[in-house]
């Protein structure tokens, strides 16, 4: 799977865990997810769980301490992915 259709499933999960100050606009992927849309620890933990499903992979724990921003997400995706 290509980093652009990783990208087009990733947004909508995102997006459901963006606080109410935070646009749909500002996902990027170089969009840190904690600072720059604000989302929450648990919120995140939520976001996992979702990608796990979306893509039908686990992320370990050393995985969820890489993932800073949705570039990070994409680049993992596509490793558990091609594993």
């Amino acid at each position: 799977m290509i980093s652009e259709e990783i990208y087009a499933k990733l947004q909508p999960i995102i997006k459901a865990y963006l606080p109410e100050d935070v646009s749909a606009e500002n996902i990027n992927p170089d969009s840190d997810l904690t600072r720059e849309l604000n989302i929450n620890s648990a919120h995140l933990i939520d976001i996992i769980l979702d990608i796990e499903d979306a893509f039908n992979i686990e992320f370990k724990n050393e995985d969820m301490e890489k993932l800073r921003n949705v570039n990070d997400a994409i680049l993992l995706i596509q490793q558990k992915i091609s594993a």
